[in-house]
């Protein structure tokens, strides 16, 4: 490892993430009934624009009154170049800032994108005397923000993760596709591939979580299944869920199999007898195994034990 150590982020259980809109107040129950890790509740895209002062009402009220469990819960605020941005922070925080986890921040660009959402947060949690901390997340949906990545990733302070926004990434590069998060069958290959890529290692490289975005055509639960695992793959640990039968895709395909978790038991048990003998490397199953299969079959085993905590 490098002599540079860099401070993980908050570690949270994020294999389905459902978004919800705030102007849509009876969908709640239902989704706090669901069996997704995460929920945002959103401000911005899914909501119209005369609707945007109800749906912060509605959200205020939900996170006060209503039970969502053992879930985080994040609120996606409008973007900074909109007039509702400063009223979402100030109401949202001001009203329910203690029942927030996360704030998810718009087509992000820059790190001041940040740094002002974080400055007005500070001030709230210390105004209103919250013992909490509610965490930023940002979504990179823009070519800017992509352009930004590694910059964007290094911000600190309370940025927990970065999400890969495809529809409005897809607008921003002007690229042709099919649907949101769908494959162009003139492309040879996966068109995001090297967006979502270079996302995750500016994640894991600063300590982050990475997760990928929507998938538009909820009556196709293979296509949604194919993009969350080559999301996978690529290191991301969850995806969006933008209805309520996307959950249970998005839980299968972000949880390691039962095959999986045992073998990584059986790699830190030989490792293990291994280093009693003084070994630093060991064989299992024909392989060679050492310190970087801990590794790797460690990242299993800390998942696993977070979805059984659940």
């Amino acid at each position: 490892m490098s002599f540079h150590v860099i401070t993980q982020a908050p570690a949270r259980l994020n294999r389905s993430e459902l978004a919800v809109p705030g102007s849509a107040p009876q969908m709640f129950e239902k989704a706090a009934q669901s069996d997704a890790d995460v929920i945002f509740l959103d401000l911005e895209d899914a909501v119209a624009p005369d609707d945007k002062a109800q749906a912060r009402k509605n959200i205020i009220k939900a996170l006060n009154e209503m039970d969502w469990g053992k879930k985080t819960m994040s609120v996606r605020i409008n973007g900074l170049d909109t007039h509702y941005m400063y009223r979402d922070v100030v109401d949202v925080m001001e009203q329910a800032g203690d029942k927030v986890d996360t704030l998810l921040v718009p087509k992000v660009g820059v790190t001041g994108d940040l740094y002002m959402v974080e400055a007005m947060v500070n001030q709230i949690e210390q105004g209103k005397g919250y013992t909490t901390r509610v965490g930023l997340e940002a979504l990179i949906e823009t070519a800017l923000g992509m352009a930004n990545v590694e910059a964007i990733a290094q911000f600190g302070g309370r940025l927990e993760a970065l999400h890969f926004g495809v529809a409005d990434f897809a607008a921003s590069m002007r690229a042709r596709t099919t649907n949101i998060g769908g494959l162009n069958p003139h492309y040879p290959g996966d068109q995001w591939h090297a967006s979502i890529s270079r996302m995750v290692v500016a994640c894991r490289a600063y300590g982050l979580r990475a997760i990928d975005g929507p998938f538009g055509d909820f009556s196709d639960p293979e296509g949604y299944k194919d993009g969350a695992r080559r999301a996978a793959a690529l290191g991301c640990e969850g995806k969006w869920a933008i209805h309520p039968s996307q959950i249970a895709l998005a839980n299968e395909v972000f949880s390691p199999p039962e095959a999986e978790v045992t073998r990584a038991r059986r790699i830190i048990e030989e490792l293990r007898k291994a280093e009693a003998m003084g070994k630093g490397a060991a064989q299992l199953d024909g392989r060679m195994i050492d310190a970087a299969s801990e590794r790797m079959a460690m990242n299993v085993l800390v998942l696993a034990d977070a979805i059984a905590a659940k």
